[in-house]
């Protein structure tokens, strides 16, 4: 943003969001002094509120309400800590936690301490969890008790240190004990000389997760963008059901500390806990992945009734490809109130959805916002016209610099690669097609099985689908339909074909239709199409 007209822009969405108001001179010293410390680091999301507003809650989660002060004072014991793990500025520690404000503060610790986080999947099997603590040189882990069973599988032989306790008898070492080592409020550690990077995984649904660490010094730009398209506030609270682990989660968390807001958090998604929440707390924002509105949607209509969530000013949503169907069915039931978010942990986000953009095409990803640009590239790397199909590539604030073993995705004239196909309307909004690497050609006909679920996941009967391609002898491929029916439902295979055949090229039909209980998903709610391929 550098012409007069971004300049003014930029006013209006500080002053919509209500960044322009007095703080008092000595606080706001305070609050300066305490960024130039740290930096725009993971610490700047909890240190500089906690200069401005100390007593004010921060996070609530099950063990009840952490103010900033708290949270800064408890991270900066924490941070005293780190050297006797073996964790000296520049080396890297694992986080593997539930939505809770002990994450939190390990985060911000490690940030004081210049010590790299990377943020570990919760819905690892040992194995993947054992390659990336491998490949991240990770030297010690934090870690819930409910994940002690998991790394003890895994056979790290790593320093452990326990997050959320549910054993008080347990001899392995935990937070609360090396906070209370230290008395409060603690010396400030000295100005690290590391600038800590918050490493973010990439989903693995392709294959082993990579680290993609995030560039903090960009963050500034990003989130005022964020602030142009959806309705952030100050002194908002926000219910986060995204898990923290993943980038959805993480940067809504931190723009609502950063804006001086509160956070709830739960440890596990539950769809009416969620909306109880919502009521409880009269939350203004309910940051989440798809799957989990389409959870809250399949409560009883008097069940979800019983909780006044009239509150609600925004849903933003990301994380996984949006259900057809899915924009309409919500904002019937909750007010014009969602707000659809596309981009990838590579480039940050691409584009936002608004309410109007969902209501007028519900399976669009949206626009681009300010100072970030959407490209629909050929394979020759060359535009193609409004309308046509090709690469998405992004170019913005957030895009990253590469992964941590100093490989990248494609960059063509400084926009980066999602690694999807889509296409752009007339309109200027983005629809994605599908993954490049999920498209199967069928008898010389190029296939995106994401167009045939969009279709079939508007069907009546149908709770949710995954289609992807199987091996054909006479075709090459083939597709295959996987469908979980709604309760009571009575579709058969035959009314699955026929839907698709009424509105699709004959091509687009999937052979096989398999009933299946559940999806398999991931931790985000994105669908692991390789555990419904054959031989896999």
């Amino acid at each position: 943003m550098t012409g007069p007209g971004d300049v003014v822009r930029l006013a209006r969405t500080a002053q919509r969001a209500g960044l322009v108001r007095f703080v008092r001179p000595d606080r706001l010293w305070q609050a300066g002094a305490a960024l130039r410390r740290i930096g725009t680091t993971a610490a700047a999301t909890v240190t500089v509120p906690a200069a401005l507003y100390p007593d004010r809650v921060a996070i609530v989660d099950e063990r009840g309400p952490w103010t900033y002060r708290a949270l800064d004072e408890r991270s900066e014991a924490l941070a005293h800590a780190l050297a006797g793990l073996g964790l000296e500025p520049g080396s890297t520690a694992g986080v593997l936690c539930r939505n809770h404000g002990g994450a939190l503060e390990v985060l911000v610790a490690l940030a004081k301490g210049g010590v790299h986080a990377v943020l570990l999947n919760t819905g690892f099997a040992a194995p993947q969890l054992a390659s990336v603590v491998a490949n991240e040189h990770v030297r010690a882990l934090f870690v819930d008790d409910e994940f002690l069973p998991l790394v003890a599988r895994a056979d790290l032989g790593l320093p452990i240190v326990r997050t959320f306790v549910e054993d008080p008898d347990s001899s392995l070492p935990r937070v609360d004990r090396l906070i209370d080592a230290h008395p409060a409020p603690p010396a400030r550690v000295p100005t690290p000389r590391v600038h800590a990077r918050t490493v973010i995984l990439t989903s693995g649904t392709t294959g082993t997760p990579k680290g993609a660490p995030r560039d903090t010094s960009k963050a500034s730009a990003g989130a005022f963008a964020l602030l142009d398209v959806i309705p952030y506030h100050t002194d908002d609270t926000m219910v986060v059901a995204a898990p923290l682990f993943h980038a959805w989660g993480l940067a809504n968390l931190s723009v609502a500390l950063l804006l001086g807001g509160t956070v709830v958090l739960h440890r596990h998604f539950d769809p009416e806990r969620t909306l109880a929440a919502v009521a409880e707390h009269r939350a203004q924002m309910l940051v989440a992945v798809p799957v989990m509105l389409q959870r809250i949607l399949d409560l009883p209509e008097a069940t979800r009734r019983h909780y006044d969530t009239g509150s609600l000013r925004a849903v933003p949503l990301s994380g996984s490809a949006i259900p057809g169907g899915l924009p309409d069915r919500f904002m019937d039931a909750f007010g014009d109130v969602l707000y659809n978010l596309y981009g990838s942990t590579e480039v940050g986000y691409a584009t936002v959805a608004s309410p109007h953009d969902l209501r007028a095409a519900p399976n669009t990803a949206g626009r681009p916002p300010a100072g970030t640009e959407v490209r629909i590239l050929d394979d020759t790397g060359a535009p193609v016209p409004t309308g046509g199909r090709g690469r998405i590539f992004v170019r913005g604030p957030l895009v990253f610099d590469g992964y941590t073993d100093g490989n990248s995705k494609p960059v063509i004239d400084g926009a980066m690669s999602t690694g999807d196909v889509g296409w752009v309307d007339e309109h200027g909004r983005l629809f994605v097609a599908g993954r490049d690497d999920d498209m199967i050609v069928s008898g010389g006909e190029n296939v995106f099985p994401r167009e045939v679920e969009v279709l079939l996941e508007q069907h009546p009967d149908i709770d949710e689908v995954a289609v992807v391609g199987v091996p054909d002898d006479e075709f090459g491929q083939r597709l295959q339909a996987f469908v979980v029916r709604r309760p009571g439902a009575t579709l058969d295979a035959d009314a699955v074909r026929a839907h698709v055949r009424g509105s699709l090229a004959r091509y687009k039909v999937p052979r096989d239709v398999e009933f299946v209980d559940a999806l398999p998903r991931n931790a985000t709610g994105k669908v692991l199409r390789r555990e419904l391929r054959p031989g896999t």
